[in-house]
């Protein structure tokens, strides 16, 4: 492999020069220019980014945490999150910690020998160690969707306004003459699941009508078997609802598949409502009705929070909470009259 003294000498020009032309750091002569970007094509010489980091303290990489790289949702905001680094001249590494405390605590010790300059995390449901992991970091740190109390480094955070969204989602079925209204939940314990769960129960509160809180089944794991299996479970329930509110898109398309094996058709016999709005929603059978997260400006948001950090045009942390929106499709529609309270 070539160096830069190769790339010198076939140039016939000093070190330091074939330096300034390869970062920029100072003028060269045109003809010199010359010399040395022939000597790089005809070597193949290829720049150390390890090299220039050190001397820069600027890798022009971040870092990203994600819990689940196989849920589309997850997949959507790193889509944004890569499009917004690829424009600033930033490149991504993505780590999938696959909900795990100890490969997560692995994946950071990794992104810090790779001398990232910020970090995108969205992070596991149960990892005590991981505030005193990022306050070790010392590095600008943006958190997605989960918020994690760093008193040493504050860290920003992008989130939905995830209660309004399950409020949103029981509202509309009320709306719709619903009166047994089911939730199936994420994990026990995630921020995200227990704020849309705070919803579906504040809905029914206000609509004086507490009947969906004994059709509540929780730990559909966020998973498709587990809407799957959480969906079947309420159907064998001796008064089962006529509607359920489905805290993502794909327990929602279990509570689907569940709902077809069991004879029942959406949302004649029963409606369902979904959480996130990923790209397969629009395709279900029927097209399901679903609570949007706004994935692009989420990831978009992170990335341009994160390089106000790193260029230094900001040092107190800052917190952006954005408005979920329903998106109405064929999953809901008013109960049969046979099964109206």
């Amino acid at each position: 492999m070539a160096t830069i003294k190769d790339v010198a000498r076939h140039a016939d020009v000093s070190v330091t020069t074939v330096s300034h032309v390869v970062n920029g750091t100072r003028r060269v002569s045109p003809e010199g220019r010359e010399r040395v970007e022939k000597a790089i094509r005809a070597l193949g010489y290829v720049p150390s980014a390890i090299a220039r980091s050190l001397k820069s303290n600027n890798t022009r990489t971040l870092g990203m945490l994600i819990p689940n790289s196989s849920n589309p949702y997850f997949a959507e905001i790193v889509h944004s999150v890569e499009d917004r680094c690829f424009g600033a001249g930033y490149n991504l590494i993505l780590c999938n910690t696959n909900d795990e405390a100890h490969r997560q605590g692995t994946y950071l010790q990794v992104l810090a020998e790779r001398r990232i300059d910020g970090l995108i995390v969205v992070s596991t449901g149960h990892d005590a160690t991981l505030p005193t992991q990022l306050a070790g970091l010392s590095i600008p740190t943006v958190l997605v969707d989960r918020e994690i109390e760093i008193a040493e480094q504050p860290c920003d955070l992008v989130e939905t306004a995830h209660m309004q969204g399950g409020q949103l989602a029981t509202q509309h079925l009320l709306d719709l003459g619903h009166r047994r209204i089911a939730c199936i939940s994420g994990p026990e314990g995630l921020v995200p699941s227990e704020q849309r769960i705070a919803g579906w129960r504040a809905a029914l509160s206000a609509a004086a009508d507490a009947r969906g809180e004994a059709l509540m089944l929780c730990n559909g794991h966020f998973t498709s078997q587990g809407g799957y299996d959480a969906m079947h479970a309420l159907l064998r329930a001796d008064t089962p609802p006529t509607a359920v509110f489905v805290c993502n898109d794909l327990m929602a398309m279990g509570a689907l598949c569940a709902a077809h094996e069991r004879g029942l058709r959406v949302p004649e016999a029963l409606s369902i409502v979904g959480f996130d709005d990923i790209e397969l929603a629009a395709f279900t059978s029927p097209p399901l009705t679903t609570v949007a997260q706004p994935k692009q400006r989420i990831g978009a948001l992170a990335v341009d929070m994160l390089l106000e950090r790193i260029d230094g045009k900001r040092q107190d942390a800052r917190k952006v909470m954005l408005q979920p929106e329903l998106r109405v499709r064929a999953s809901t529609a008013p109960p049969a009259l046979e099964t109206r309270a």
